[in-house]
C-alpha cells in the first residue's frame, strides 16, 4: 500500500500584499497509506506564517491545531479500533468504505459521503475490491468526558515523512 499523490497548490501573499502561488506540486506521504497536505498549530489560524504547514511534524492529530491528510486505503484494509482527541471530517473521494463503531452501529460509505467524527471510537475498513481514497481534515478538541469518565485516545500511530 502506497499514499496518495496529490497536487497542492498552496496561496499566499507577495511584499505589495496581492495574493499568488506560493507553492504548486506532487506530494506523496511515505510508505504509508496517507498524505500529509497542511497543519496548523493554532486556533484562530495565523494566515502570515510563512513557513509550509505540511513540513510540521505531527502525529494522528496535532494538540491546538488542525491536521489535512488524504488516504487511500486497498481493498482488504482495516485500520485498528482507535479514537484520537479531536473533531474529524472525513469525505470519501473515491470507492467505498465501512465505518465500524464499538458500539456495534456499521455504516457503508460510497463517494461523496461524509463523516463528522466526535472523538468517537472507531475502524475504517475497505471490503470492496476497489481501492478508496479519502480526505480527513482533523481538529483538536477537549478530552470527551461521559457520565464522568474521560473517553482515553488510542491513536493510530503514522510513520514519519522522510525529511530530505
Amino acid at each position: 500500500m502506497s499514499a496518495p499523490k496529490i497536487r497542492r497548490i498552496v496561496t499566499g501573499h507577495d511584499s505589495e500584499g496581492l495574493s499568488v502561488i506560493t507553492t504548486d506540486e506532487v506530494r506523496q506521504g511515505p510508505s504509508a497509506f496517507v498524505t500529509l497536505l497542511w497543519t496548523t498549530d493554532t486556533s484562530p489560524v495565523d494566515n502570515s506564517e510563512s513557513a509550509d504547514g505540511a513540513d510540521r511534524v505531527v502525529g494522528a492529530t496535532l494538540e491546538g491545531g488542525t491536521v489535512f491528510r488524504i488516504g487511500a486505503l486497498d481493498p482488504g484494509h482495516r485500520s485498528p479500533m482507535h479514537r484520537t482527541v479531536s473533531l474529524d471530517y472525513g469525505i470519501v473521494l473515491q470507492g467505498k468504505l465501512v465505518l465500524e463503531l464499538d458500539g456495534g452501529e456499521v455504516v457503508n460509505l460510497d463517494a461523496g459521503d461524509v463523516v463528522v467524527q466526535r472523538g468517537t471510537n472507531h475502524i475504517w475498513a475497505n471490503e470492496s475490491d476497489e481501492p478508496c481514497v479519502v480526505a480527513f481534515v482533523l481538529m483538536d478538541a477537549e478530552p470527551l468526558t461521559v457520565n464522568g469518565r474521560v473517553l482515553e485516545p488510542t491513536p493510530i500511530v503514522l510513520p514519519e515523512p522522510d525529511r530530505d
